[in-house]
């Protein structure tokens, strides 16, 4: 396994980010915008030697007395998800589920990309995101605003092929939005990029330093330099962006035909997409009921309500994550894939409760939340005083008060809260992908149906419905090019 300062030095590999306000940034692991979120990615390694996470992360030992990453296994059994389940659930808690792609979430792209044609390749490659613990991020390869308006349609694509050599293919243009390319190591670029090798859809491995790469990172999310008043903004941000090539080589072993639908290689990644919203949802809970308490509220017949509706979200979420690992499928290759008919109602049930269970934090804790002090009003002589006695108490001190209300704010009424909204409401397709990948997912139809008619004493006409899963998942909004004045 990895250790973090081998990350660390990879990041220095002459990759260029471009971040929104800032400019070029040279170097992500000393830039004020960007070191916090590169020592938060050291640390997920370096979890992996802590003695009190490897019962977590690690496999049991082997015959050879080894023990195996969760994130990096190819899944096997039910036990197998099980276990990468719980790791994915311990470690993105820790930032609120704001660091929605961890380097774990490479492993899972990779597994889906072994569905591609050139099986031998794709194969190979997740074999070295397991040895090496190579970070690798997803983008499904849908273009820009400008290029999707663009008057000749032949021209609207993310991507273009510049030519073809017998060691691989040279391509430019620009993909939009994906997670954490500043600090990614490779990007893989779905099938919606628009290239076509032959009659097949081509997809690519991107590493983020090759030359010709240039990463576009969106502005800071603003935060109080403060890490007491933003103590989870001003170490998650994880800088979306977009990815500009020009004229980039990519080897033929990290060209991989597949579907022009991501659906098949992302089957792995919509599971871990809901394990960082419940993660979110749980630290949600989490400080509701942290608050409860340090605002004497915990008896209070309303609060206790509010906390049961959130217990009530949690639970859902978890229920369909247990039932999509012990109920799971299987690829043709034997993998073991999280059942969708579990895990969709799972992400349907979050991303409706998600700006409810924000609003209920927000109320919960009462106007103390808009006026919570800092740590540095706290120690000012002439507040000290007067603040200790507004806001100590019941057991708390002002200083400990003020610190959950500030990471409260920090979790639902921060810069960062509105990004991670906006985010999910876009990167995995939103409520209609996810209504879709439930519609194609979900079993018997047609054996419900009939099985409703048999209870009637009538001869009834037997029940085919088999159009409903099979129509496909929406597309992408279309967008109309203005005409030309």
């Amino acid at each position: 396994m990895r250790r973090g300062t081998d990350y660390r030095a990879a990041l220095r590999d002459g990759r260029r980010v471009w971040v929104m306000g800032e400019g070029v940034i040279d170097d992500v692991t000393t830039h004020p915008a960007t070191r916090d979120m590169v020592d938060e990615y050291v640390a997920w390694y370096d979890l992996h030697f802590d003695p009190e996470w490897v019962d977590v992360l690690l496999s049991p030992p082997d015959t050879r007395g080894e023990r195996r990453p969760w994130a990096y296994v190819a899944p096997k059994s039910t036990g197998d998800l099980r276990a990468m389940g719980r790791s994915f659930s311990k470690t993105t808690f820790l930032s609120a589920g704001n660091i929605t792609h961890t380097p774990a979430y490479g492993n899972l792209i990779a597994l889906g990309v072994v569905t591609a044609q050139q099986i031998a390749n794709a194969v190979a490659y997740r074999e070295h995101i397991a040895a090496t613990g190579r970070f690798l991020t997803f983008c499904g390869g849908a273009a820009t605003i400008g290029y999707r308006l663009r008057d000749d349609p032949s021209e609207r694509n993310a991507l273009r092929l510049v030519r073809e050599t017998d060691a691989g293919v040279v391509i430019s243009g620009k993909i939009g939005m994906h997670t954490s390319p500043a600090y990614a190591e490779d990007v893989y670029v779905g099938a919606l990029n628009g290239i076509r090798i032959g009659e097949h859809h081509a997809s690519f491995i991107v590493p983020i330093a090759a030359p010709g790469v240039t990463t576009v990172c969106r502005k800071i999310a603003v935060r109080d330099q403060n890490p007491f008043v933003a103590p989870l903004s001003s170490r998650y941000d994880e800088l979306d962006g977009q990815m500009w090539l020009d004229e980039v080589f990519i080897p033929w072993e990290r060209v991989f035909f597949v579907e022009a639908s991501p659906e098949p290689v992302a089957r792995w990644l919509v599971w871990h997409h809901l394990y960082g919203w419940l993660s979110r949802a749980e630290f949600t809970l989490g400080l509701a009921l942290a608050l409860a308490h340090a605002m004497g509220l915990k008896e209070h017949a309303r609060t206790v309500e509010y906390l049961v509706d959130l217990i009530t979200d949690v639970q859902t979420a978890r229920s369909c994550q247990t039932a999509a690992e012990l109920d799971p499928q299987f690829t043709a290759a034997g993998y073991c894939v999280p059942n969708h008919q579990h895990v969709m109602p799972g992400g349907i049930a979050i991303l409706k409760a998600r700006q409810r269970m924000a609003e209920i934090l927000r109320i919960l804790p009462g106007s103390s939340l808009v006026v919570a002090p800092s740590d540095r009003d706290l120690a000012a002589p002439e507040l000290a005083a007067g603040l200790e006695e507004s806001f100590g108490g019941g057991g708390y001190t002002a200083l400990q008060r003020s610190a959950l209300l500030q990471m409260a704010w920090d979790h639902v009424s921060s810069a960062l809260d509105g990004r991670d909204s906006a985010f999910e409401l876009h990167a995995s397709g939103g409520i209609p992908a996810w209504r879709g990948r439930l519609r194609r997912s979900f079993e018997g139809y047609n054996e419900l149906a009939n099985a409703v008619l048999r209870q009637l004493d009538l001869p009834m006409p037997e029940i085919e419905v088999s159009s409903i899963p099979a129509a496909p998942v929406a597309p992408r909004r279309p967008v109309t090019p203005p005409k030309s004045l």
